[in-house]
């Protein structure tokens, strides 16, 4: 992935890993301040900036992952093609390009703005808070999927009817209905009314 100011400040030359930080921000999104990323989760939550990616298919299905294992945060739930955290300083469509190679090893092919969100979701299982100014994108992925392990426990494509089928079946992030929710004016208008989303 390219080099930027924001990436080059978080990336540890020396292998050592390095605290997450994250941008705080005010309820217009407008930048505060900082925090350790596991300190801004913690209760009450602190507002920081996130993104929310969701990607389709060109048959209009939508890429879901369950998350892996591993995490800290909500582990095993499915959730949105990728979500994450820009770096300070980070554009938020540059942060969303980012993570989705490096969870997913693929780059859309196609990626938007729409719109933000903002919410405030407790998670009852870690008891860790998304208190969270959401960036959305929408877009499209063409490329065989390359998933890094430690990220991603398993993916699947799935058309609205089939998520709703999934959703009532299994476990999703708490954030993943609010995001989706905020997201389907510009879903619609990608992937077209046959599509059903």
């Amino acid at each position: 992935m390219p080099t930027t100011p924001a990436t080059a400040a978080n990336s540890s030359s020396n292998g050592t890993a390095d605290a997450i930080m994250l941008e705080l921000v005010d309820e217009n999104g407008t930048t505060i301040g900082t925090a350790e990323k596991l300190a801004a989760h913690q209760a009450p939550g602190q507002l920081h900036r996130a993104f929310s990616v969701f990607l389709f298919d060109e048959q209009g299905r939508l890429l879901l992952q369950r998350r892996a294992l591993g995490k800290y945060h909500s582990p095993g739930v499915w959730s949105n093609t990728c979500c994450g955290h820009p770096y300070p300083g980070e554009a938020p469509f540059a942060a969303s390009a980012r993570r989705t190679y490096e969870e997913l090893g693929v780059s859309p092919s196609l990626l938007a703005a729409a719109g933000t969100v903002r919410y405030n979701h407790p998670d009852p299982v870690s008891g860790l808070v998304e208190q969270e100014f959401n960036h959305l994108f929408v877009g499209m992925v063409q490329e065989r999927l390359r998933p890094d392990e430690e990220e991603v426990g398993e993916t699947a494509f799935v058309t609205a009817a089939e998520l709703a089928e999934r959703h009532a079946a299994a476990p999703f992030s708490a954030w993943f209905m609010t995001v989706l929710d905020a997201a389907r004016p510009a879903i619609r208008e990608l992937t077209g009314p046959s599509a059903g989303w």
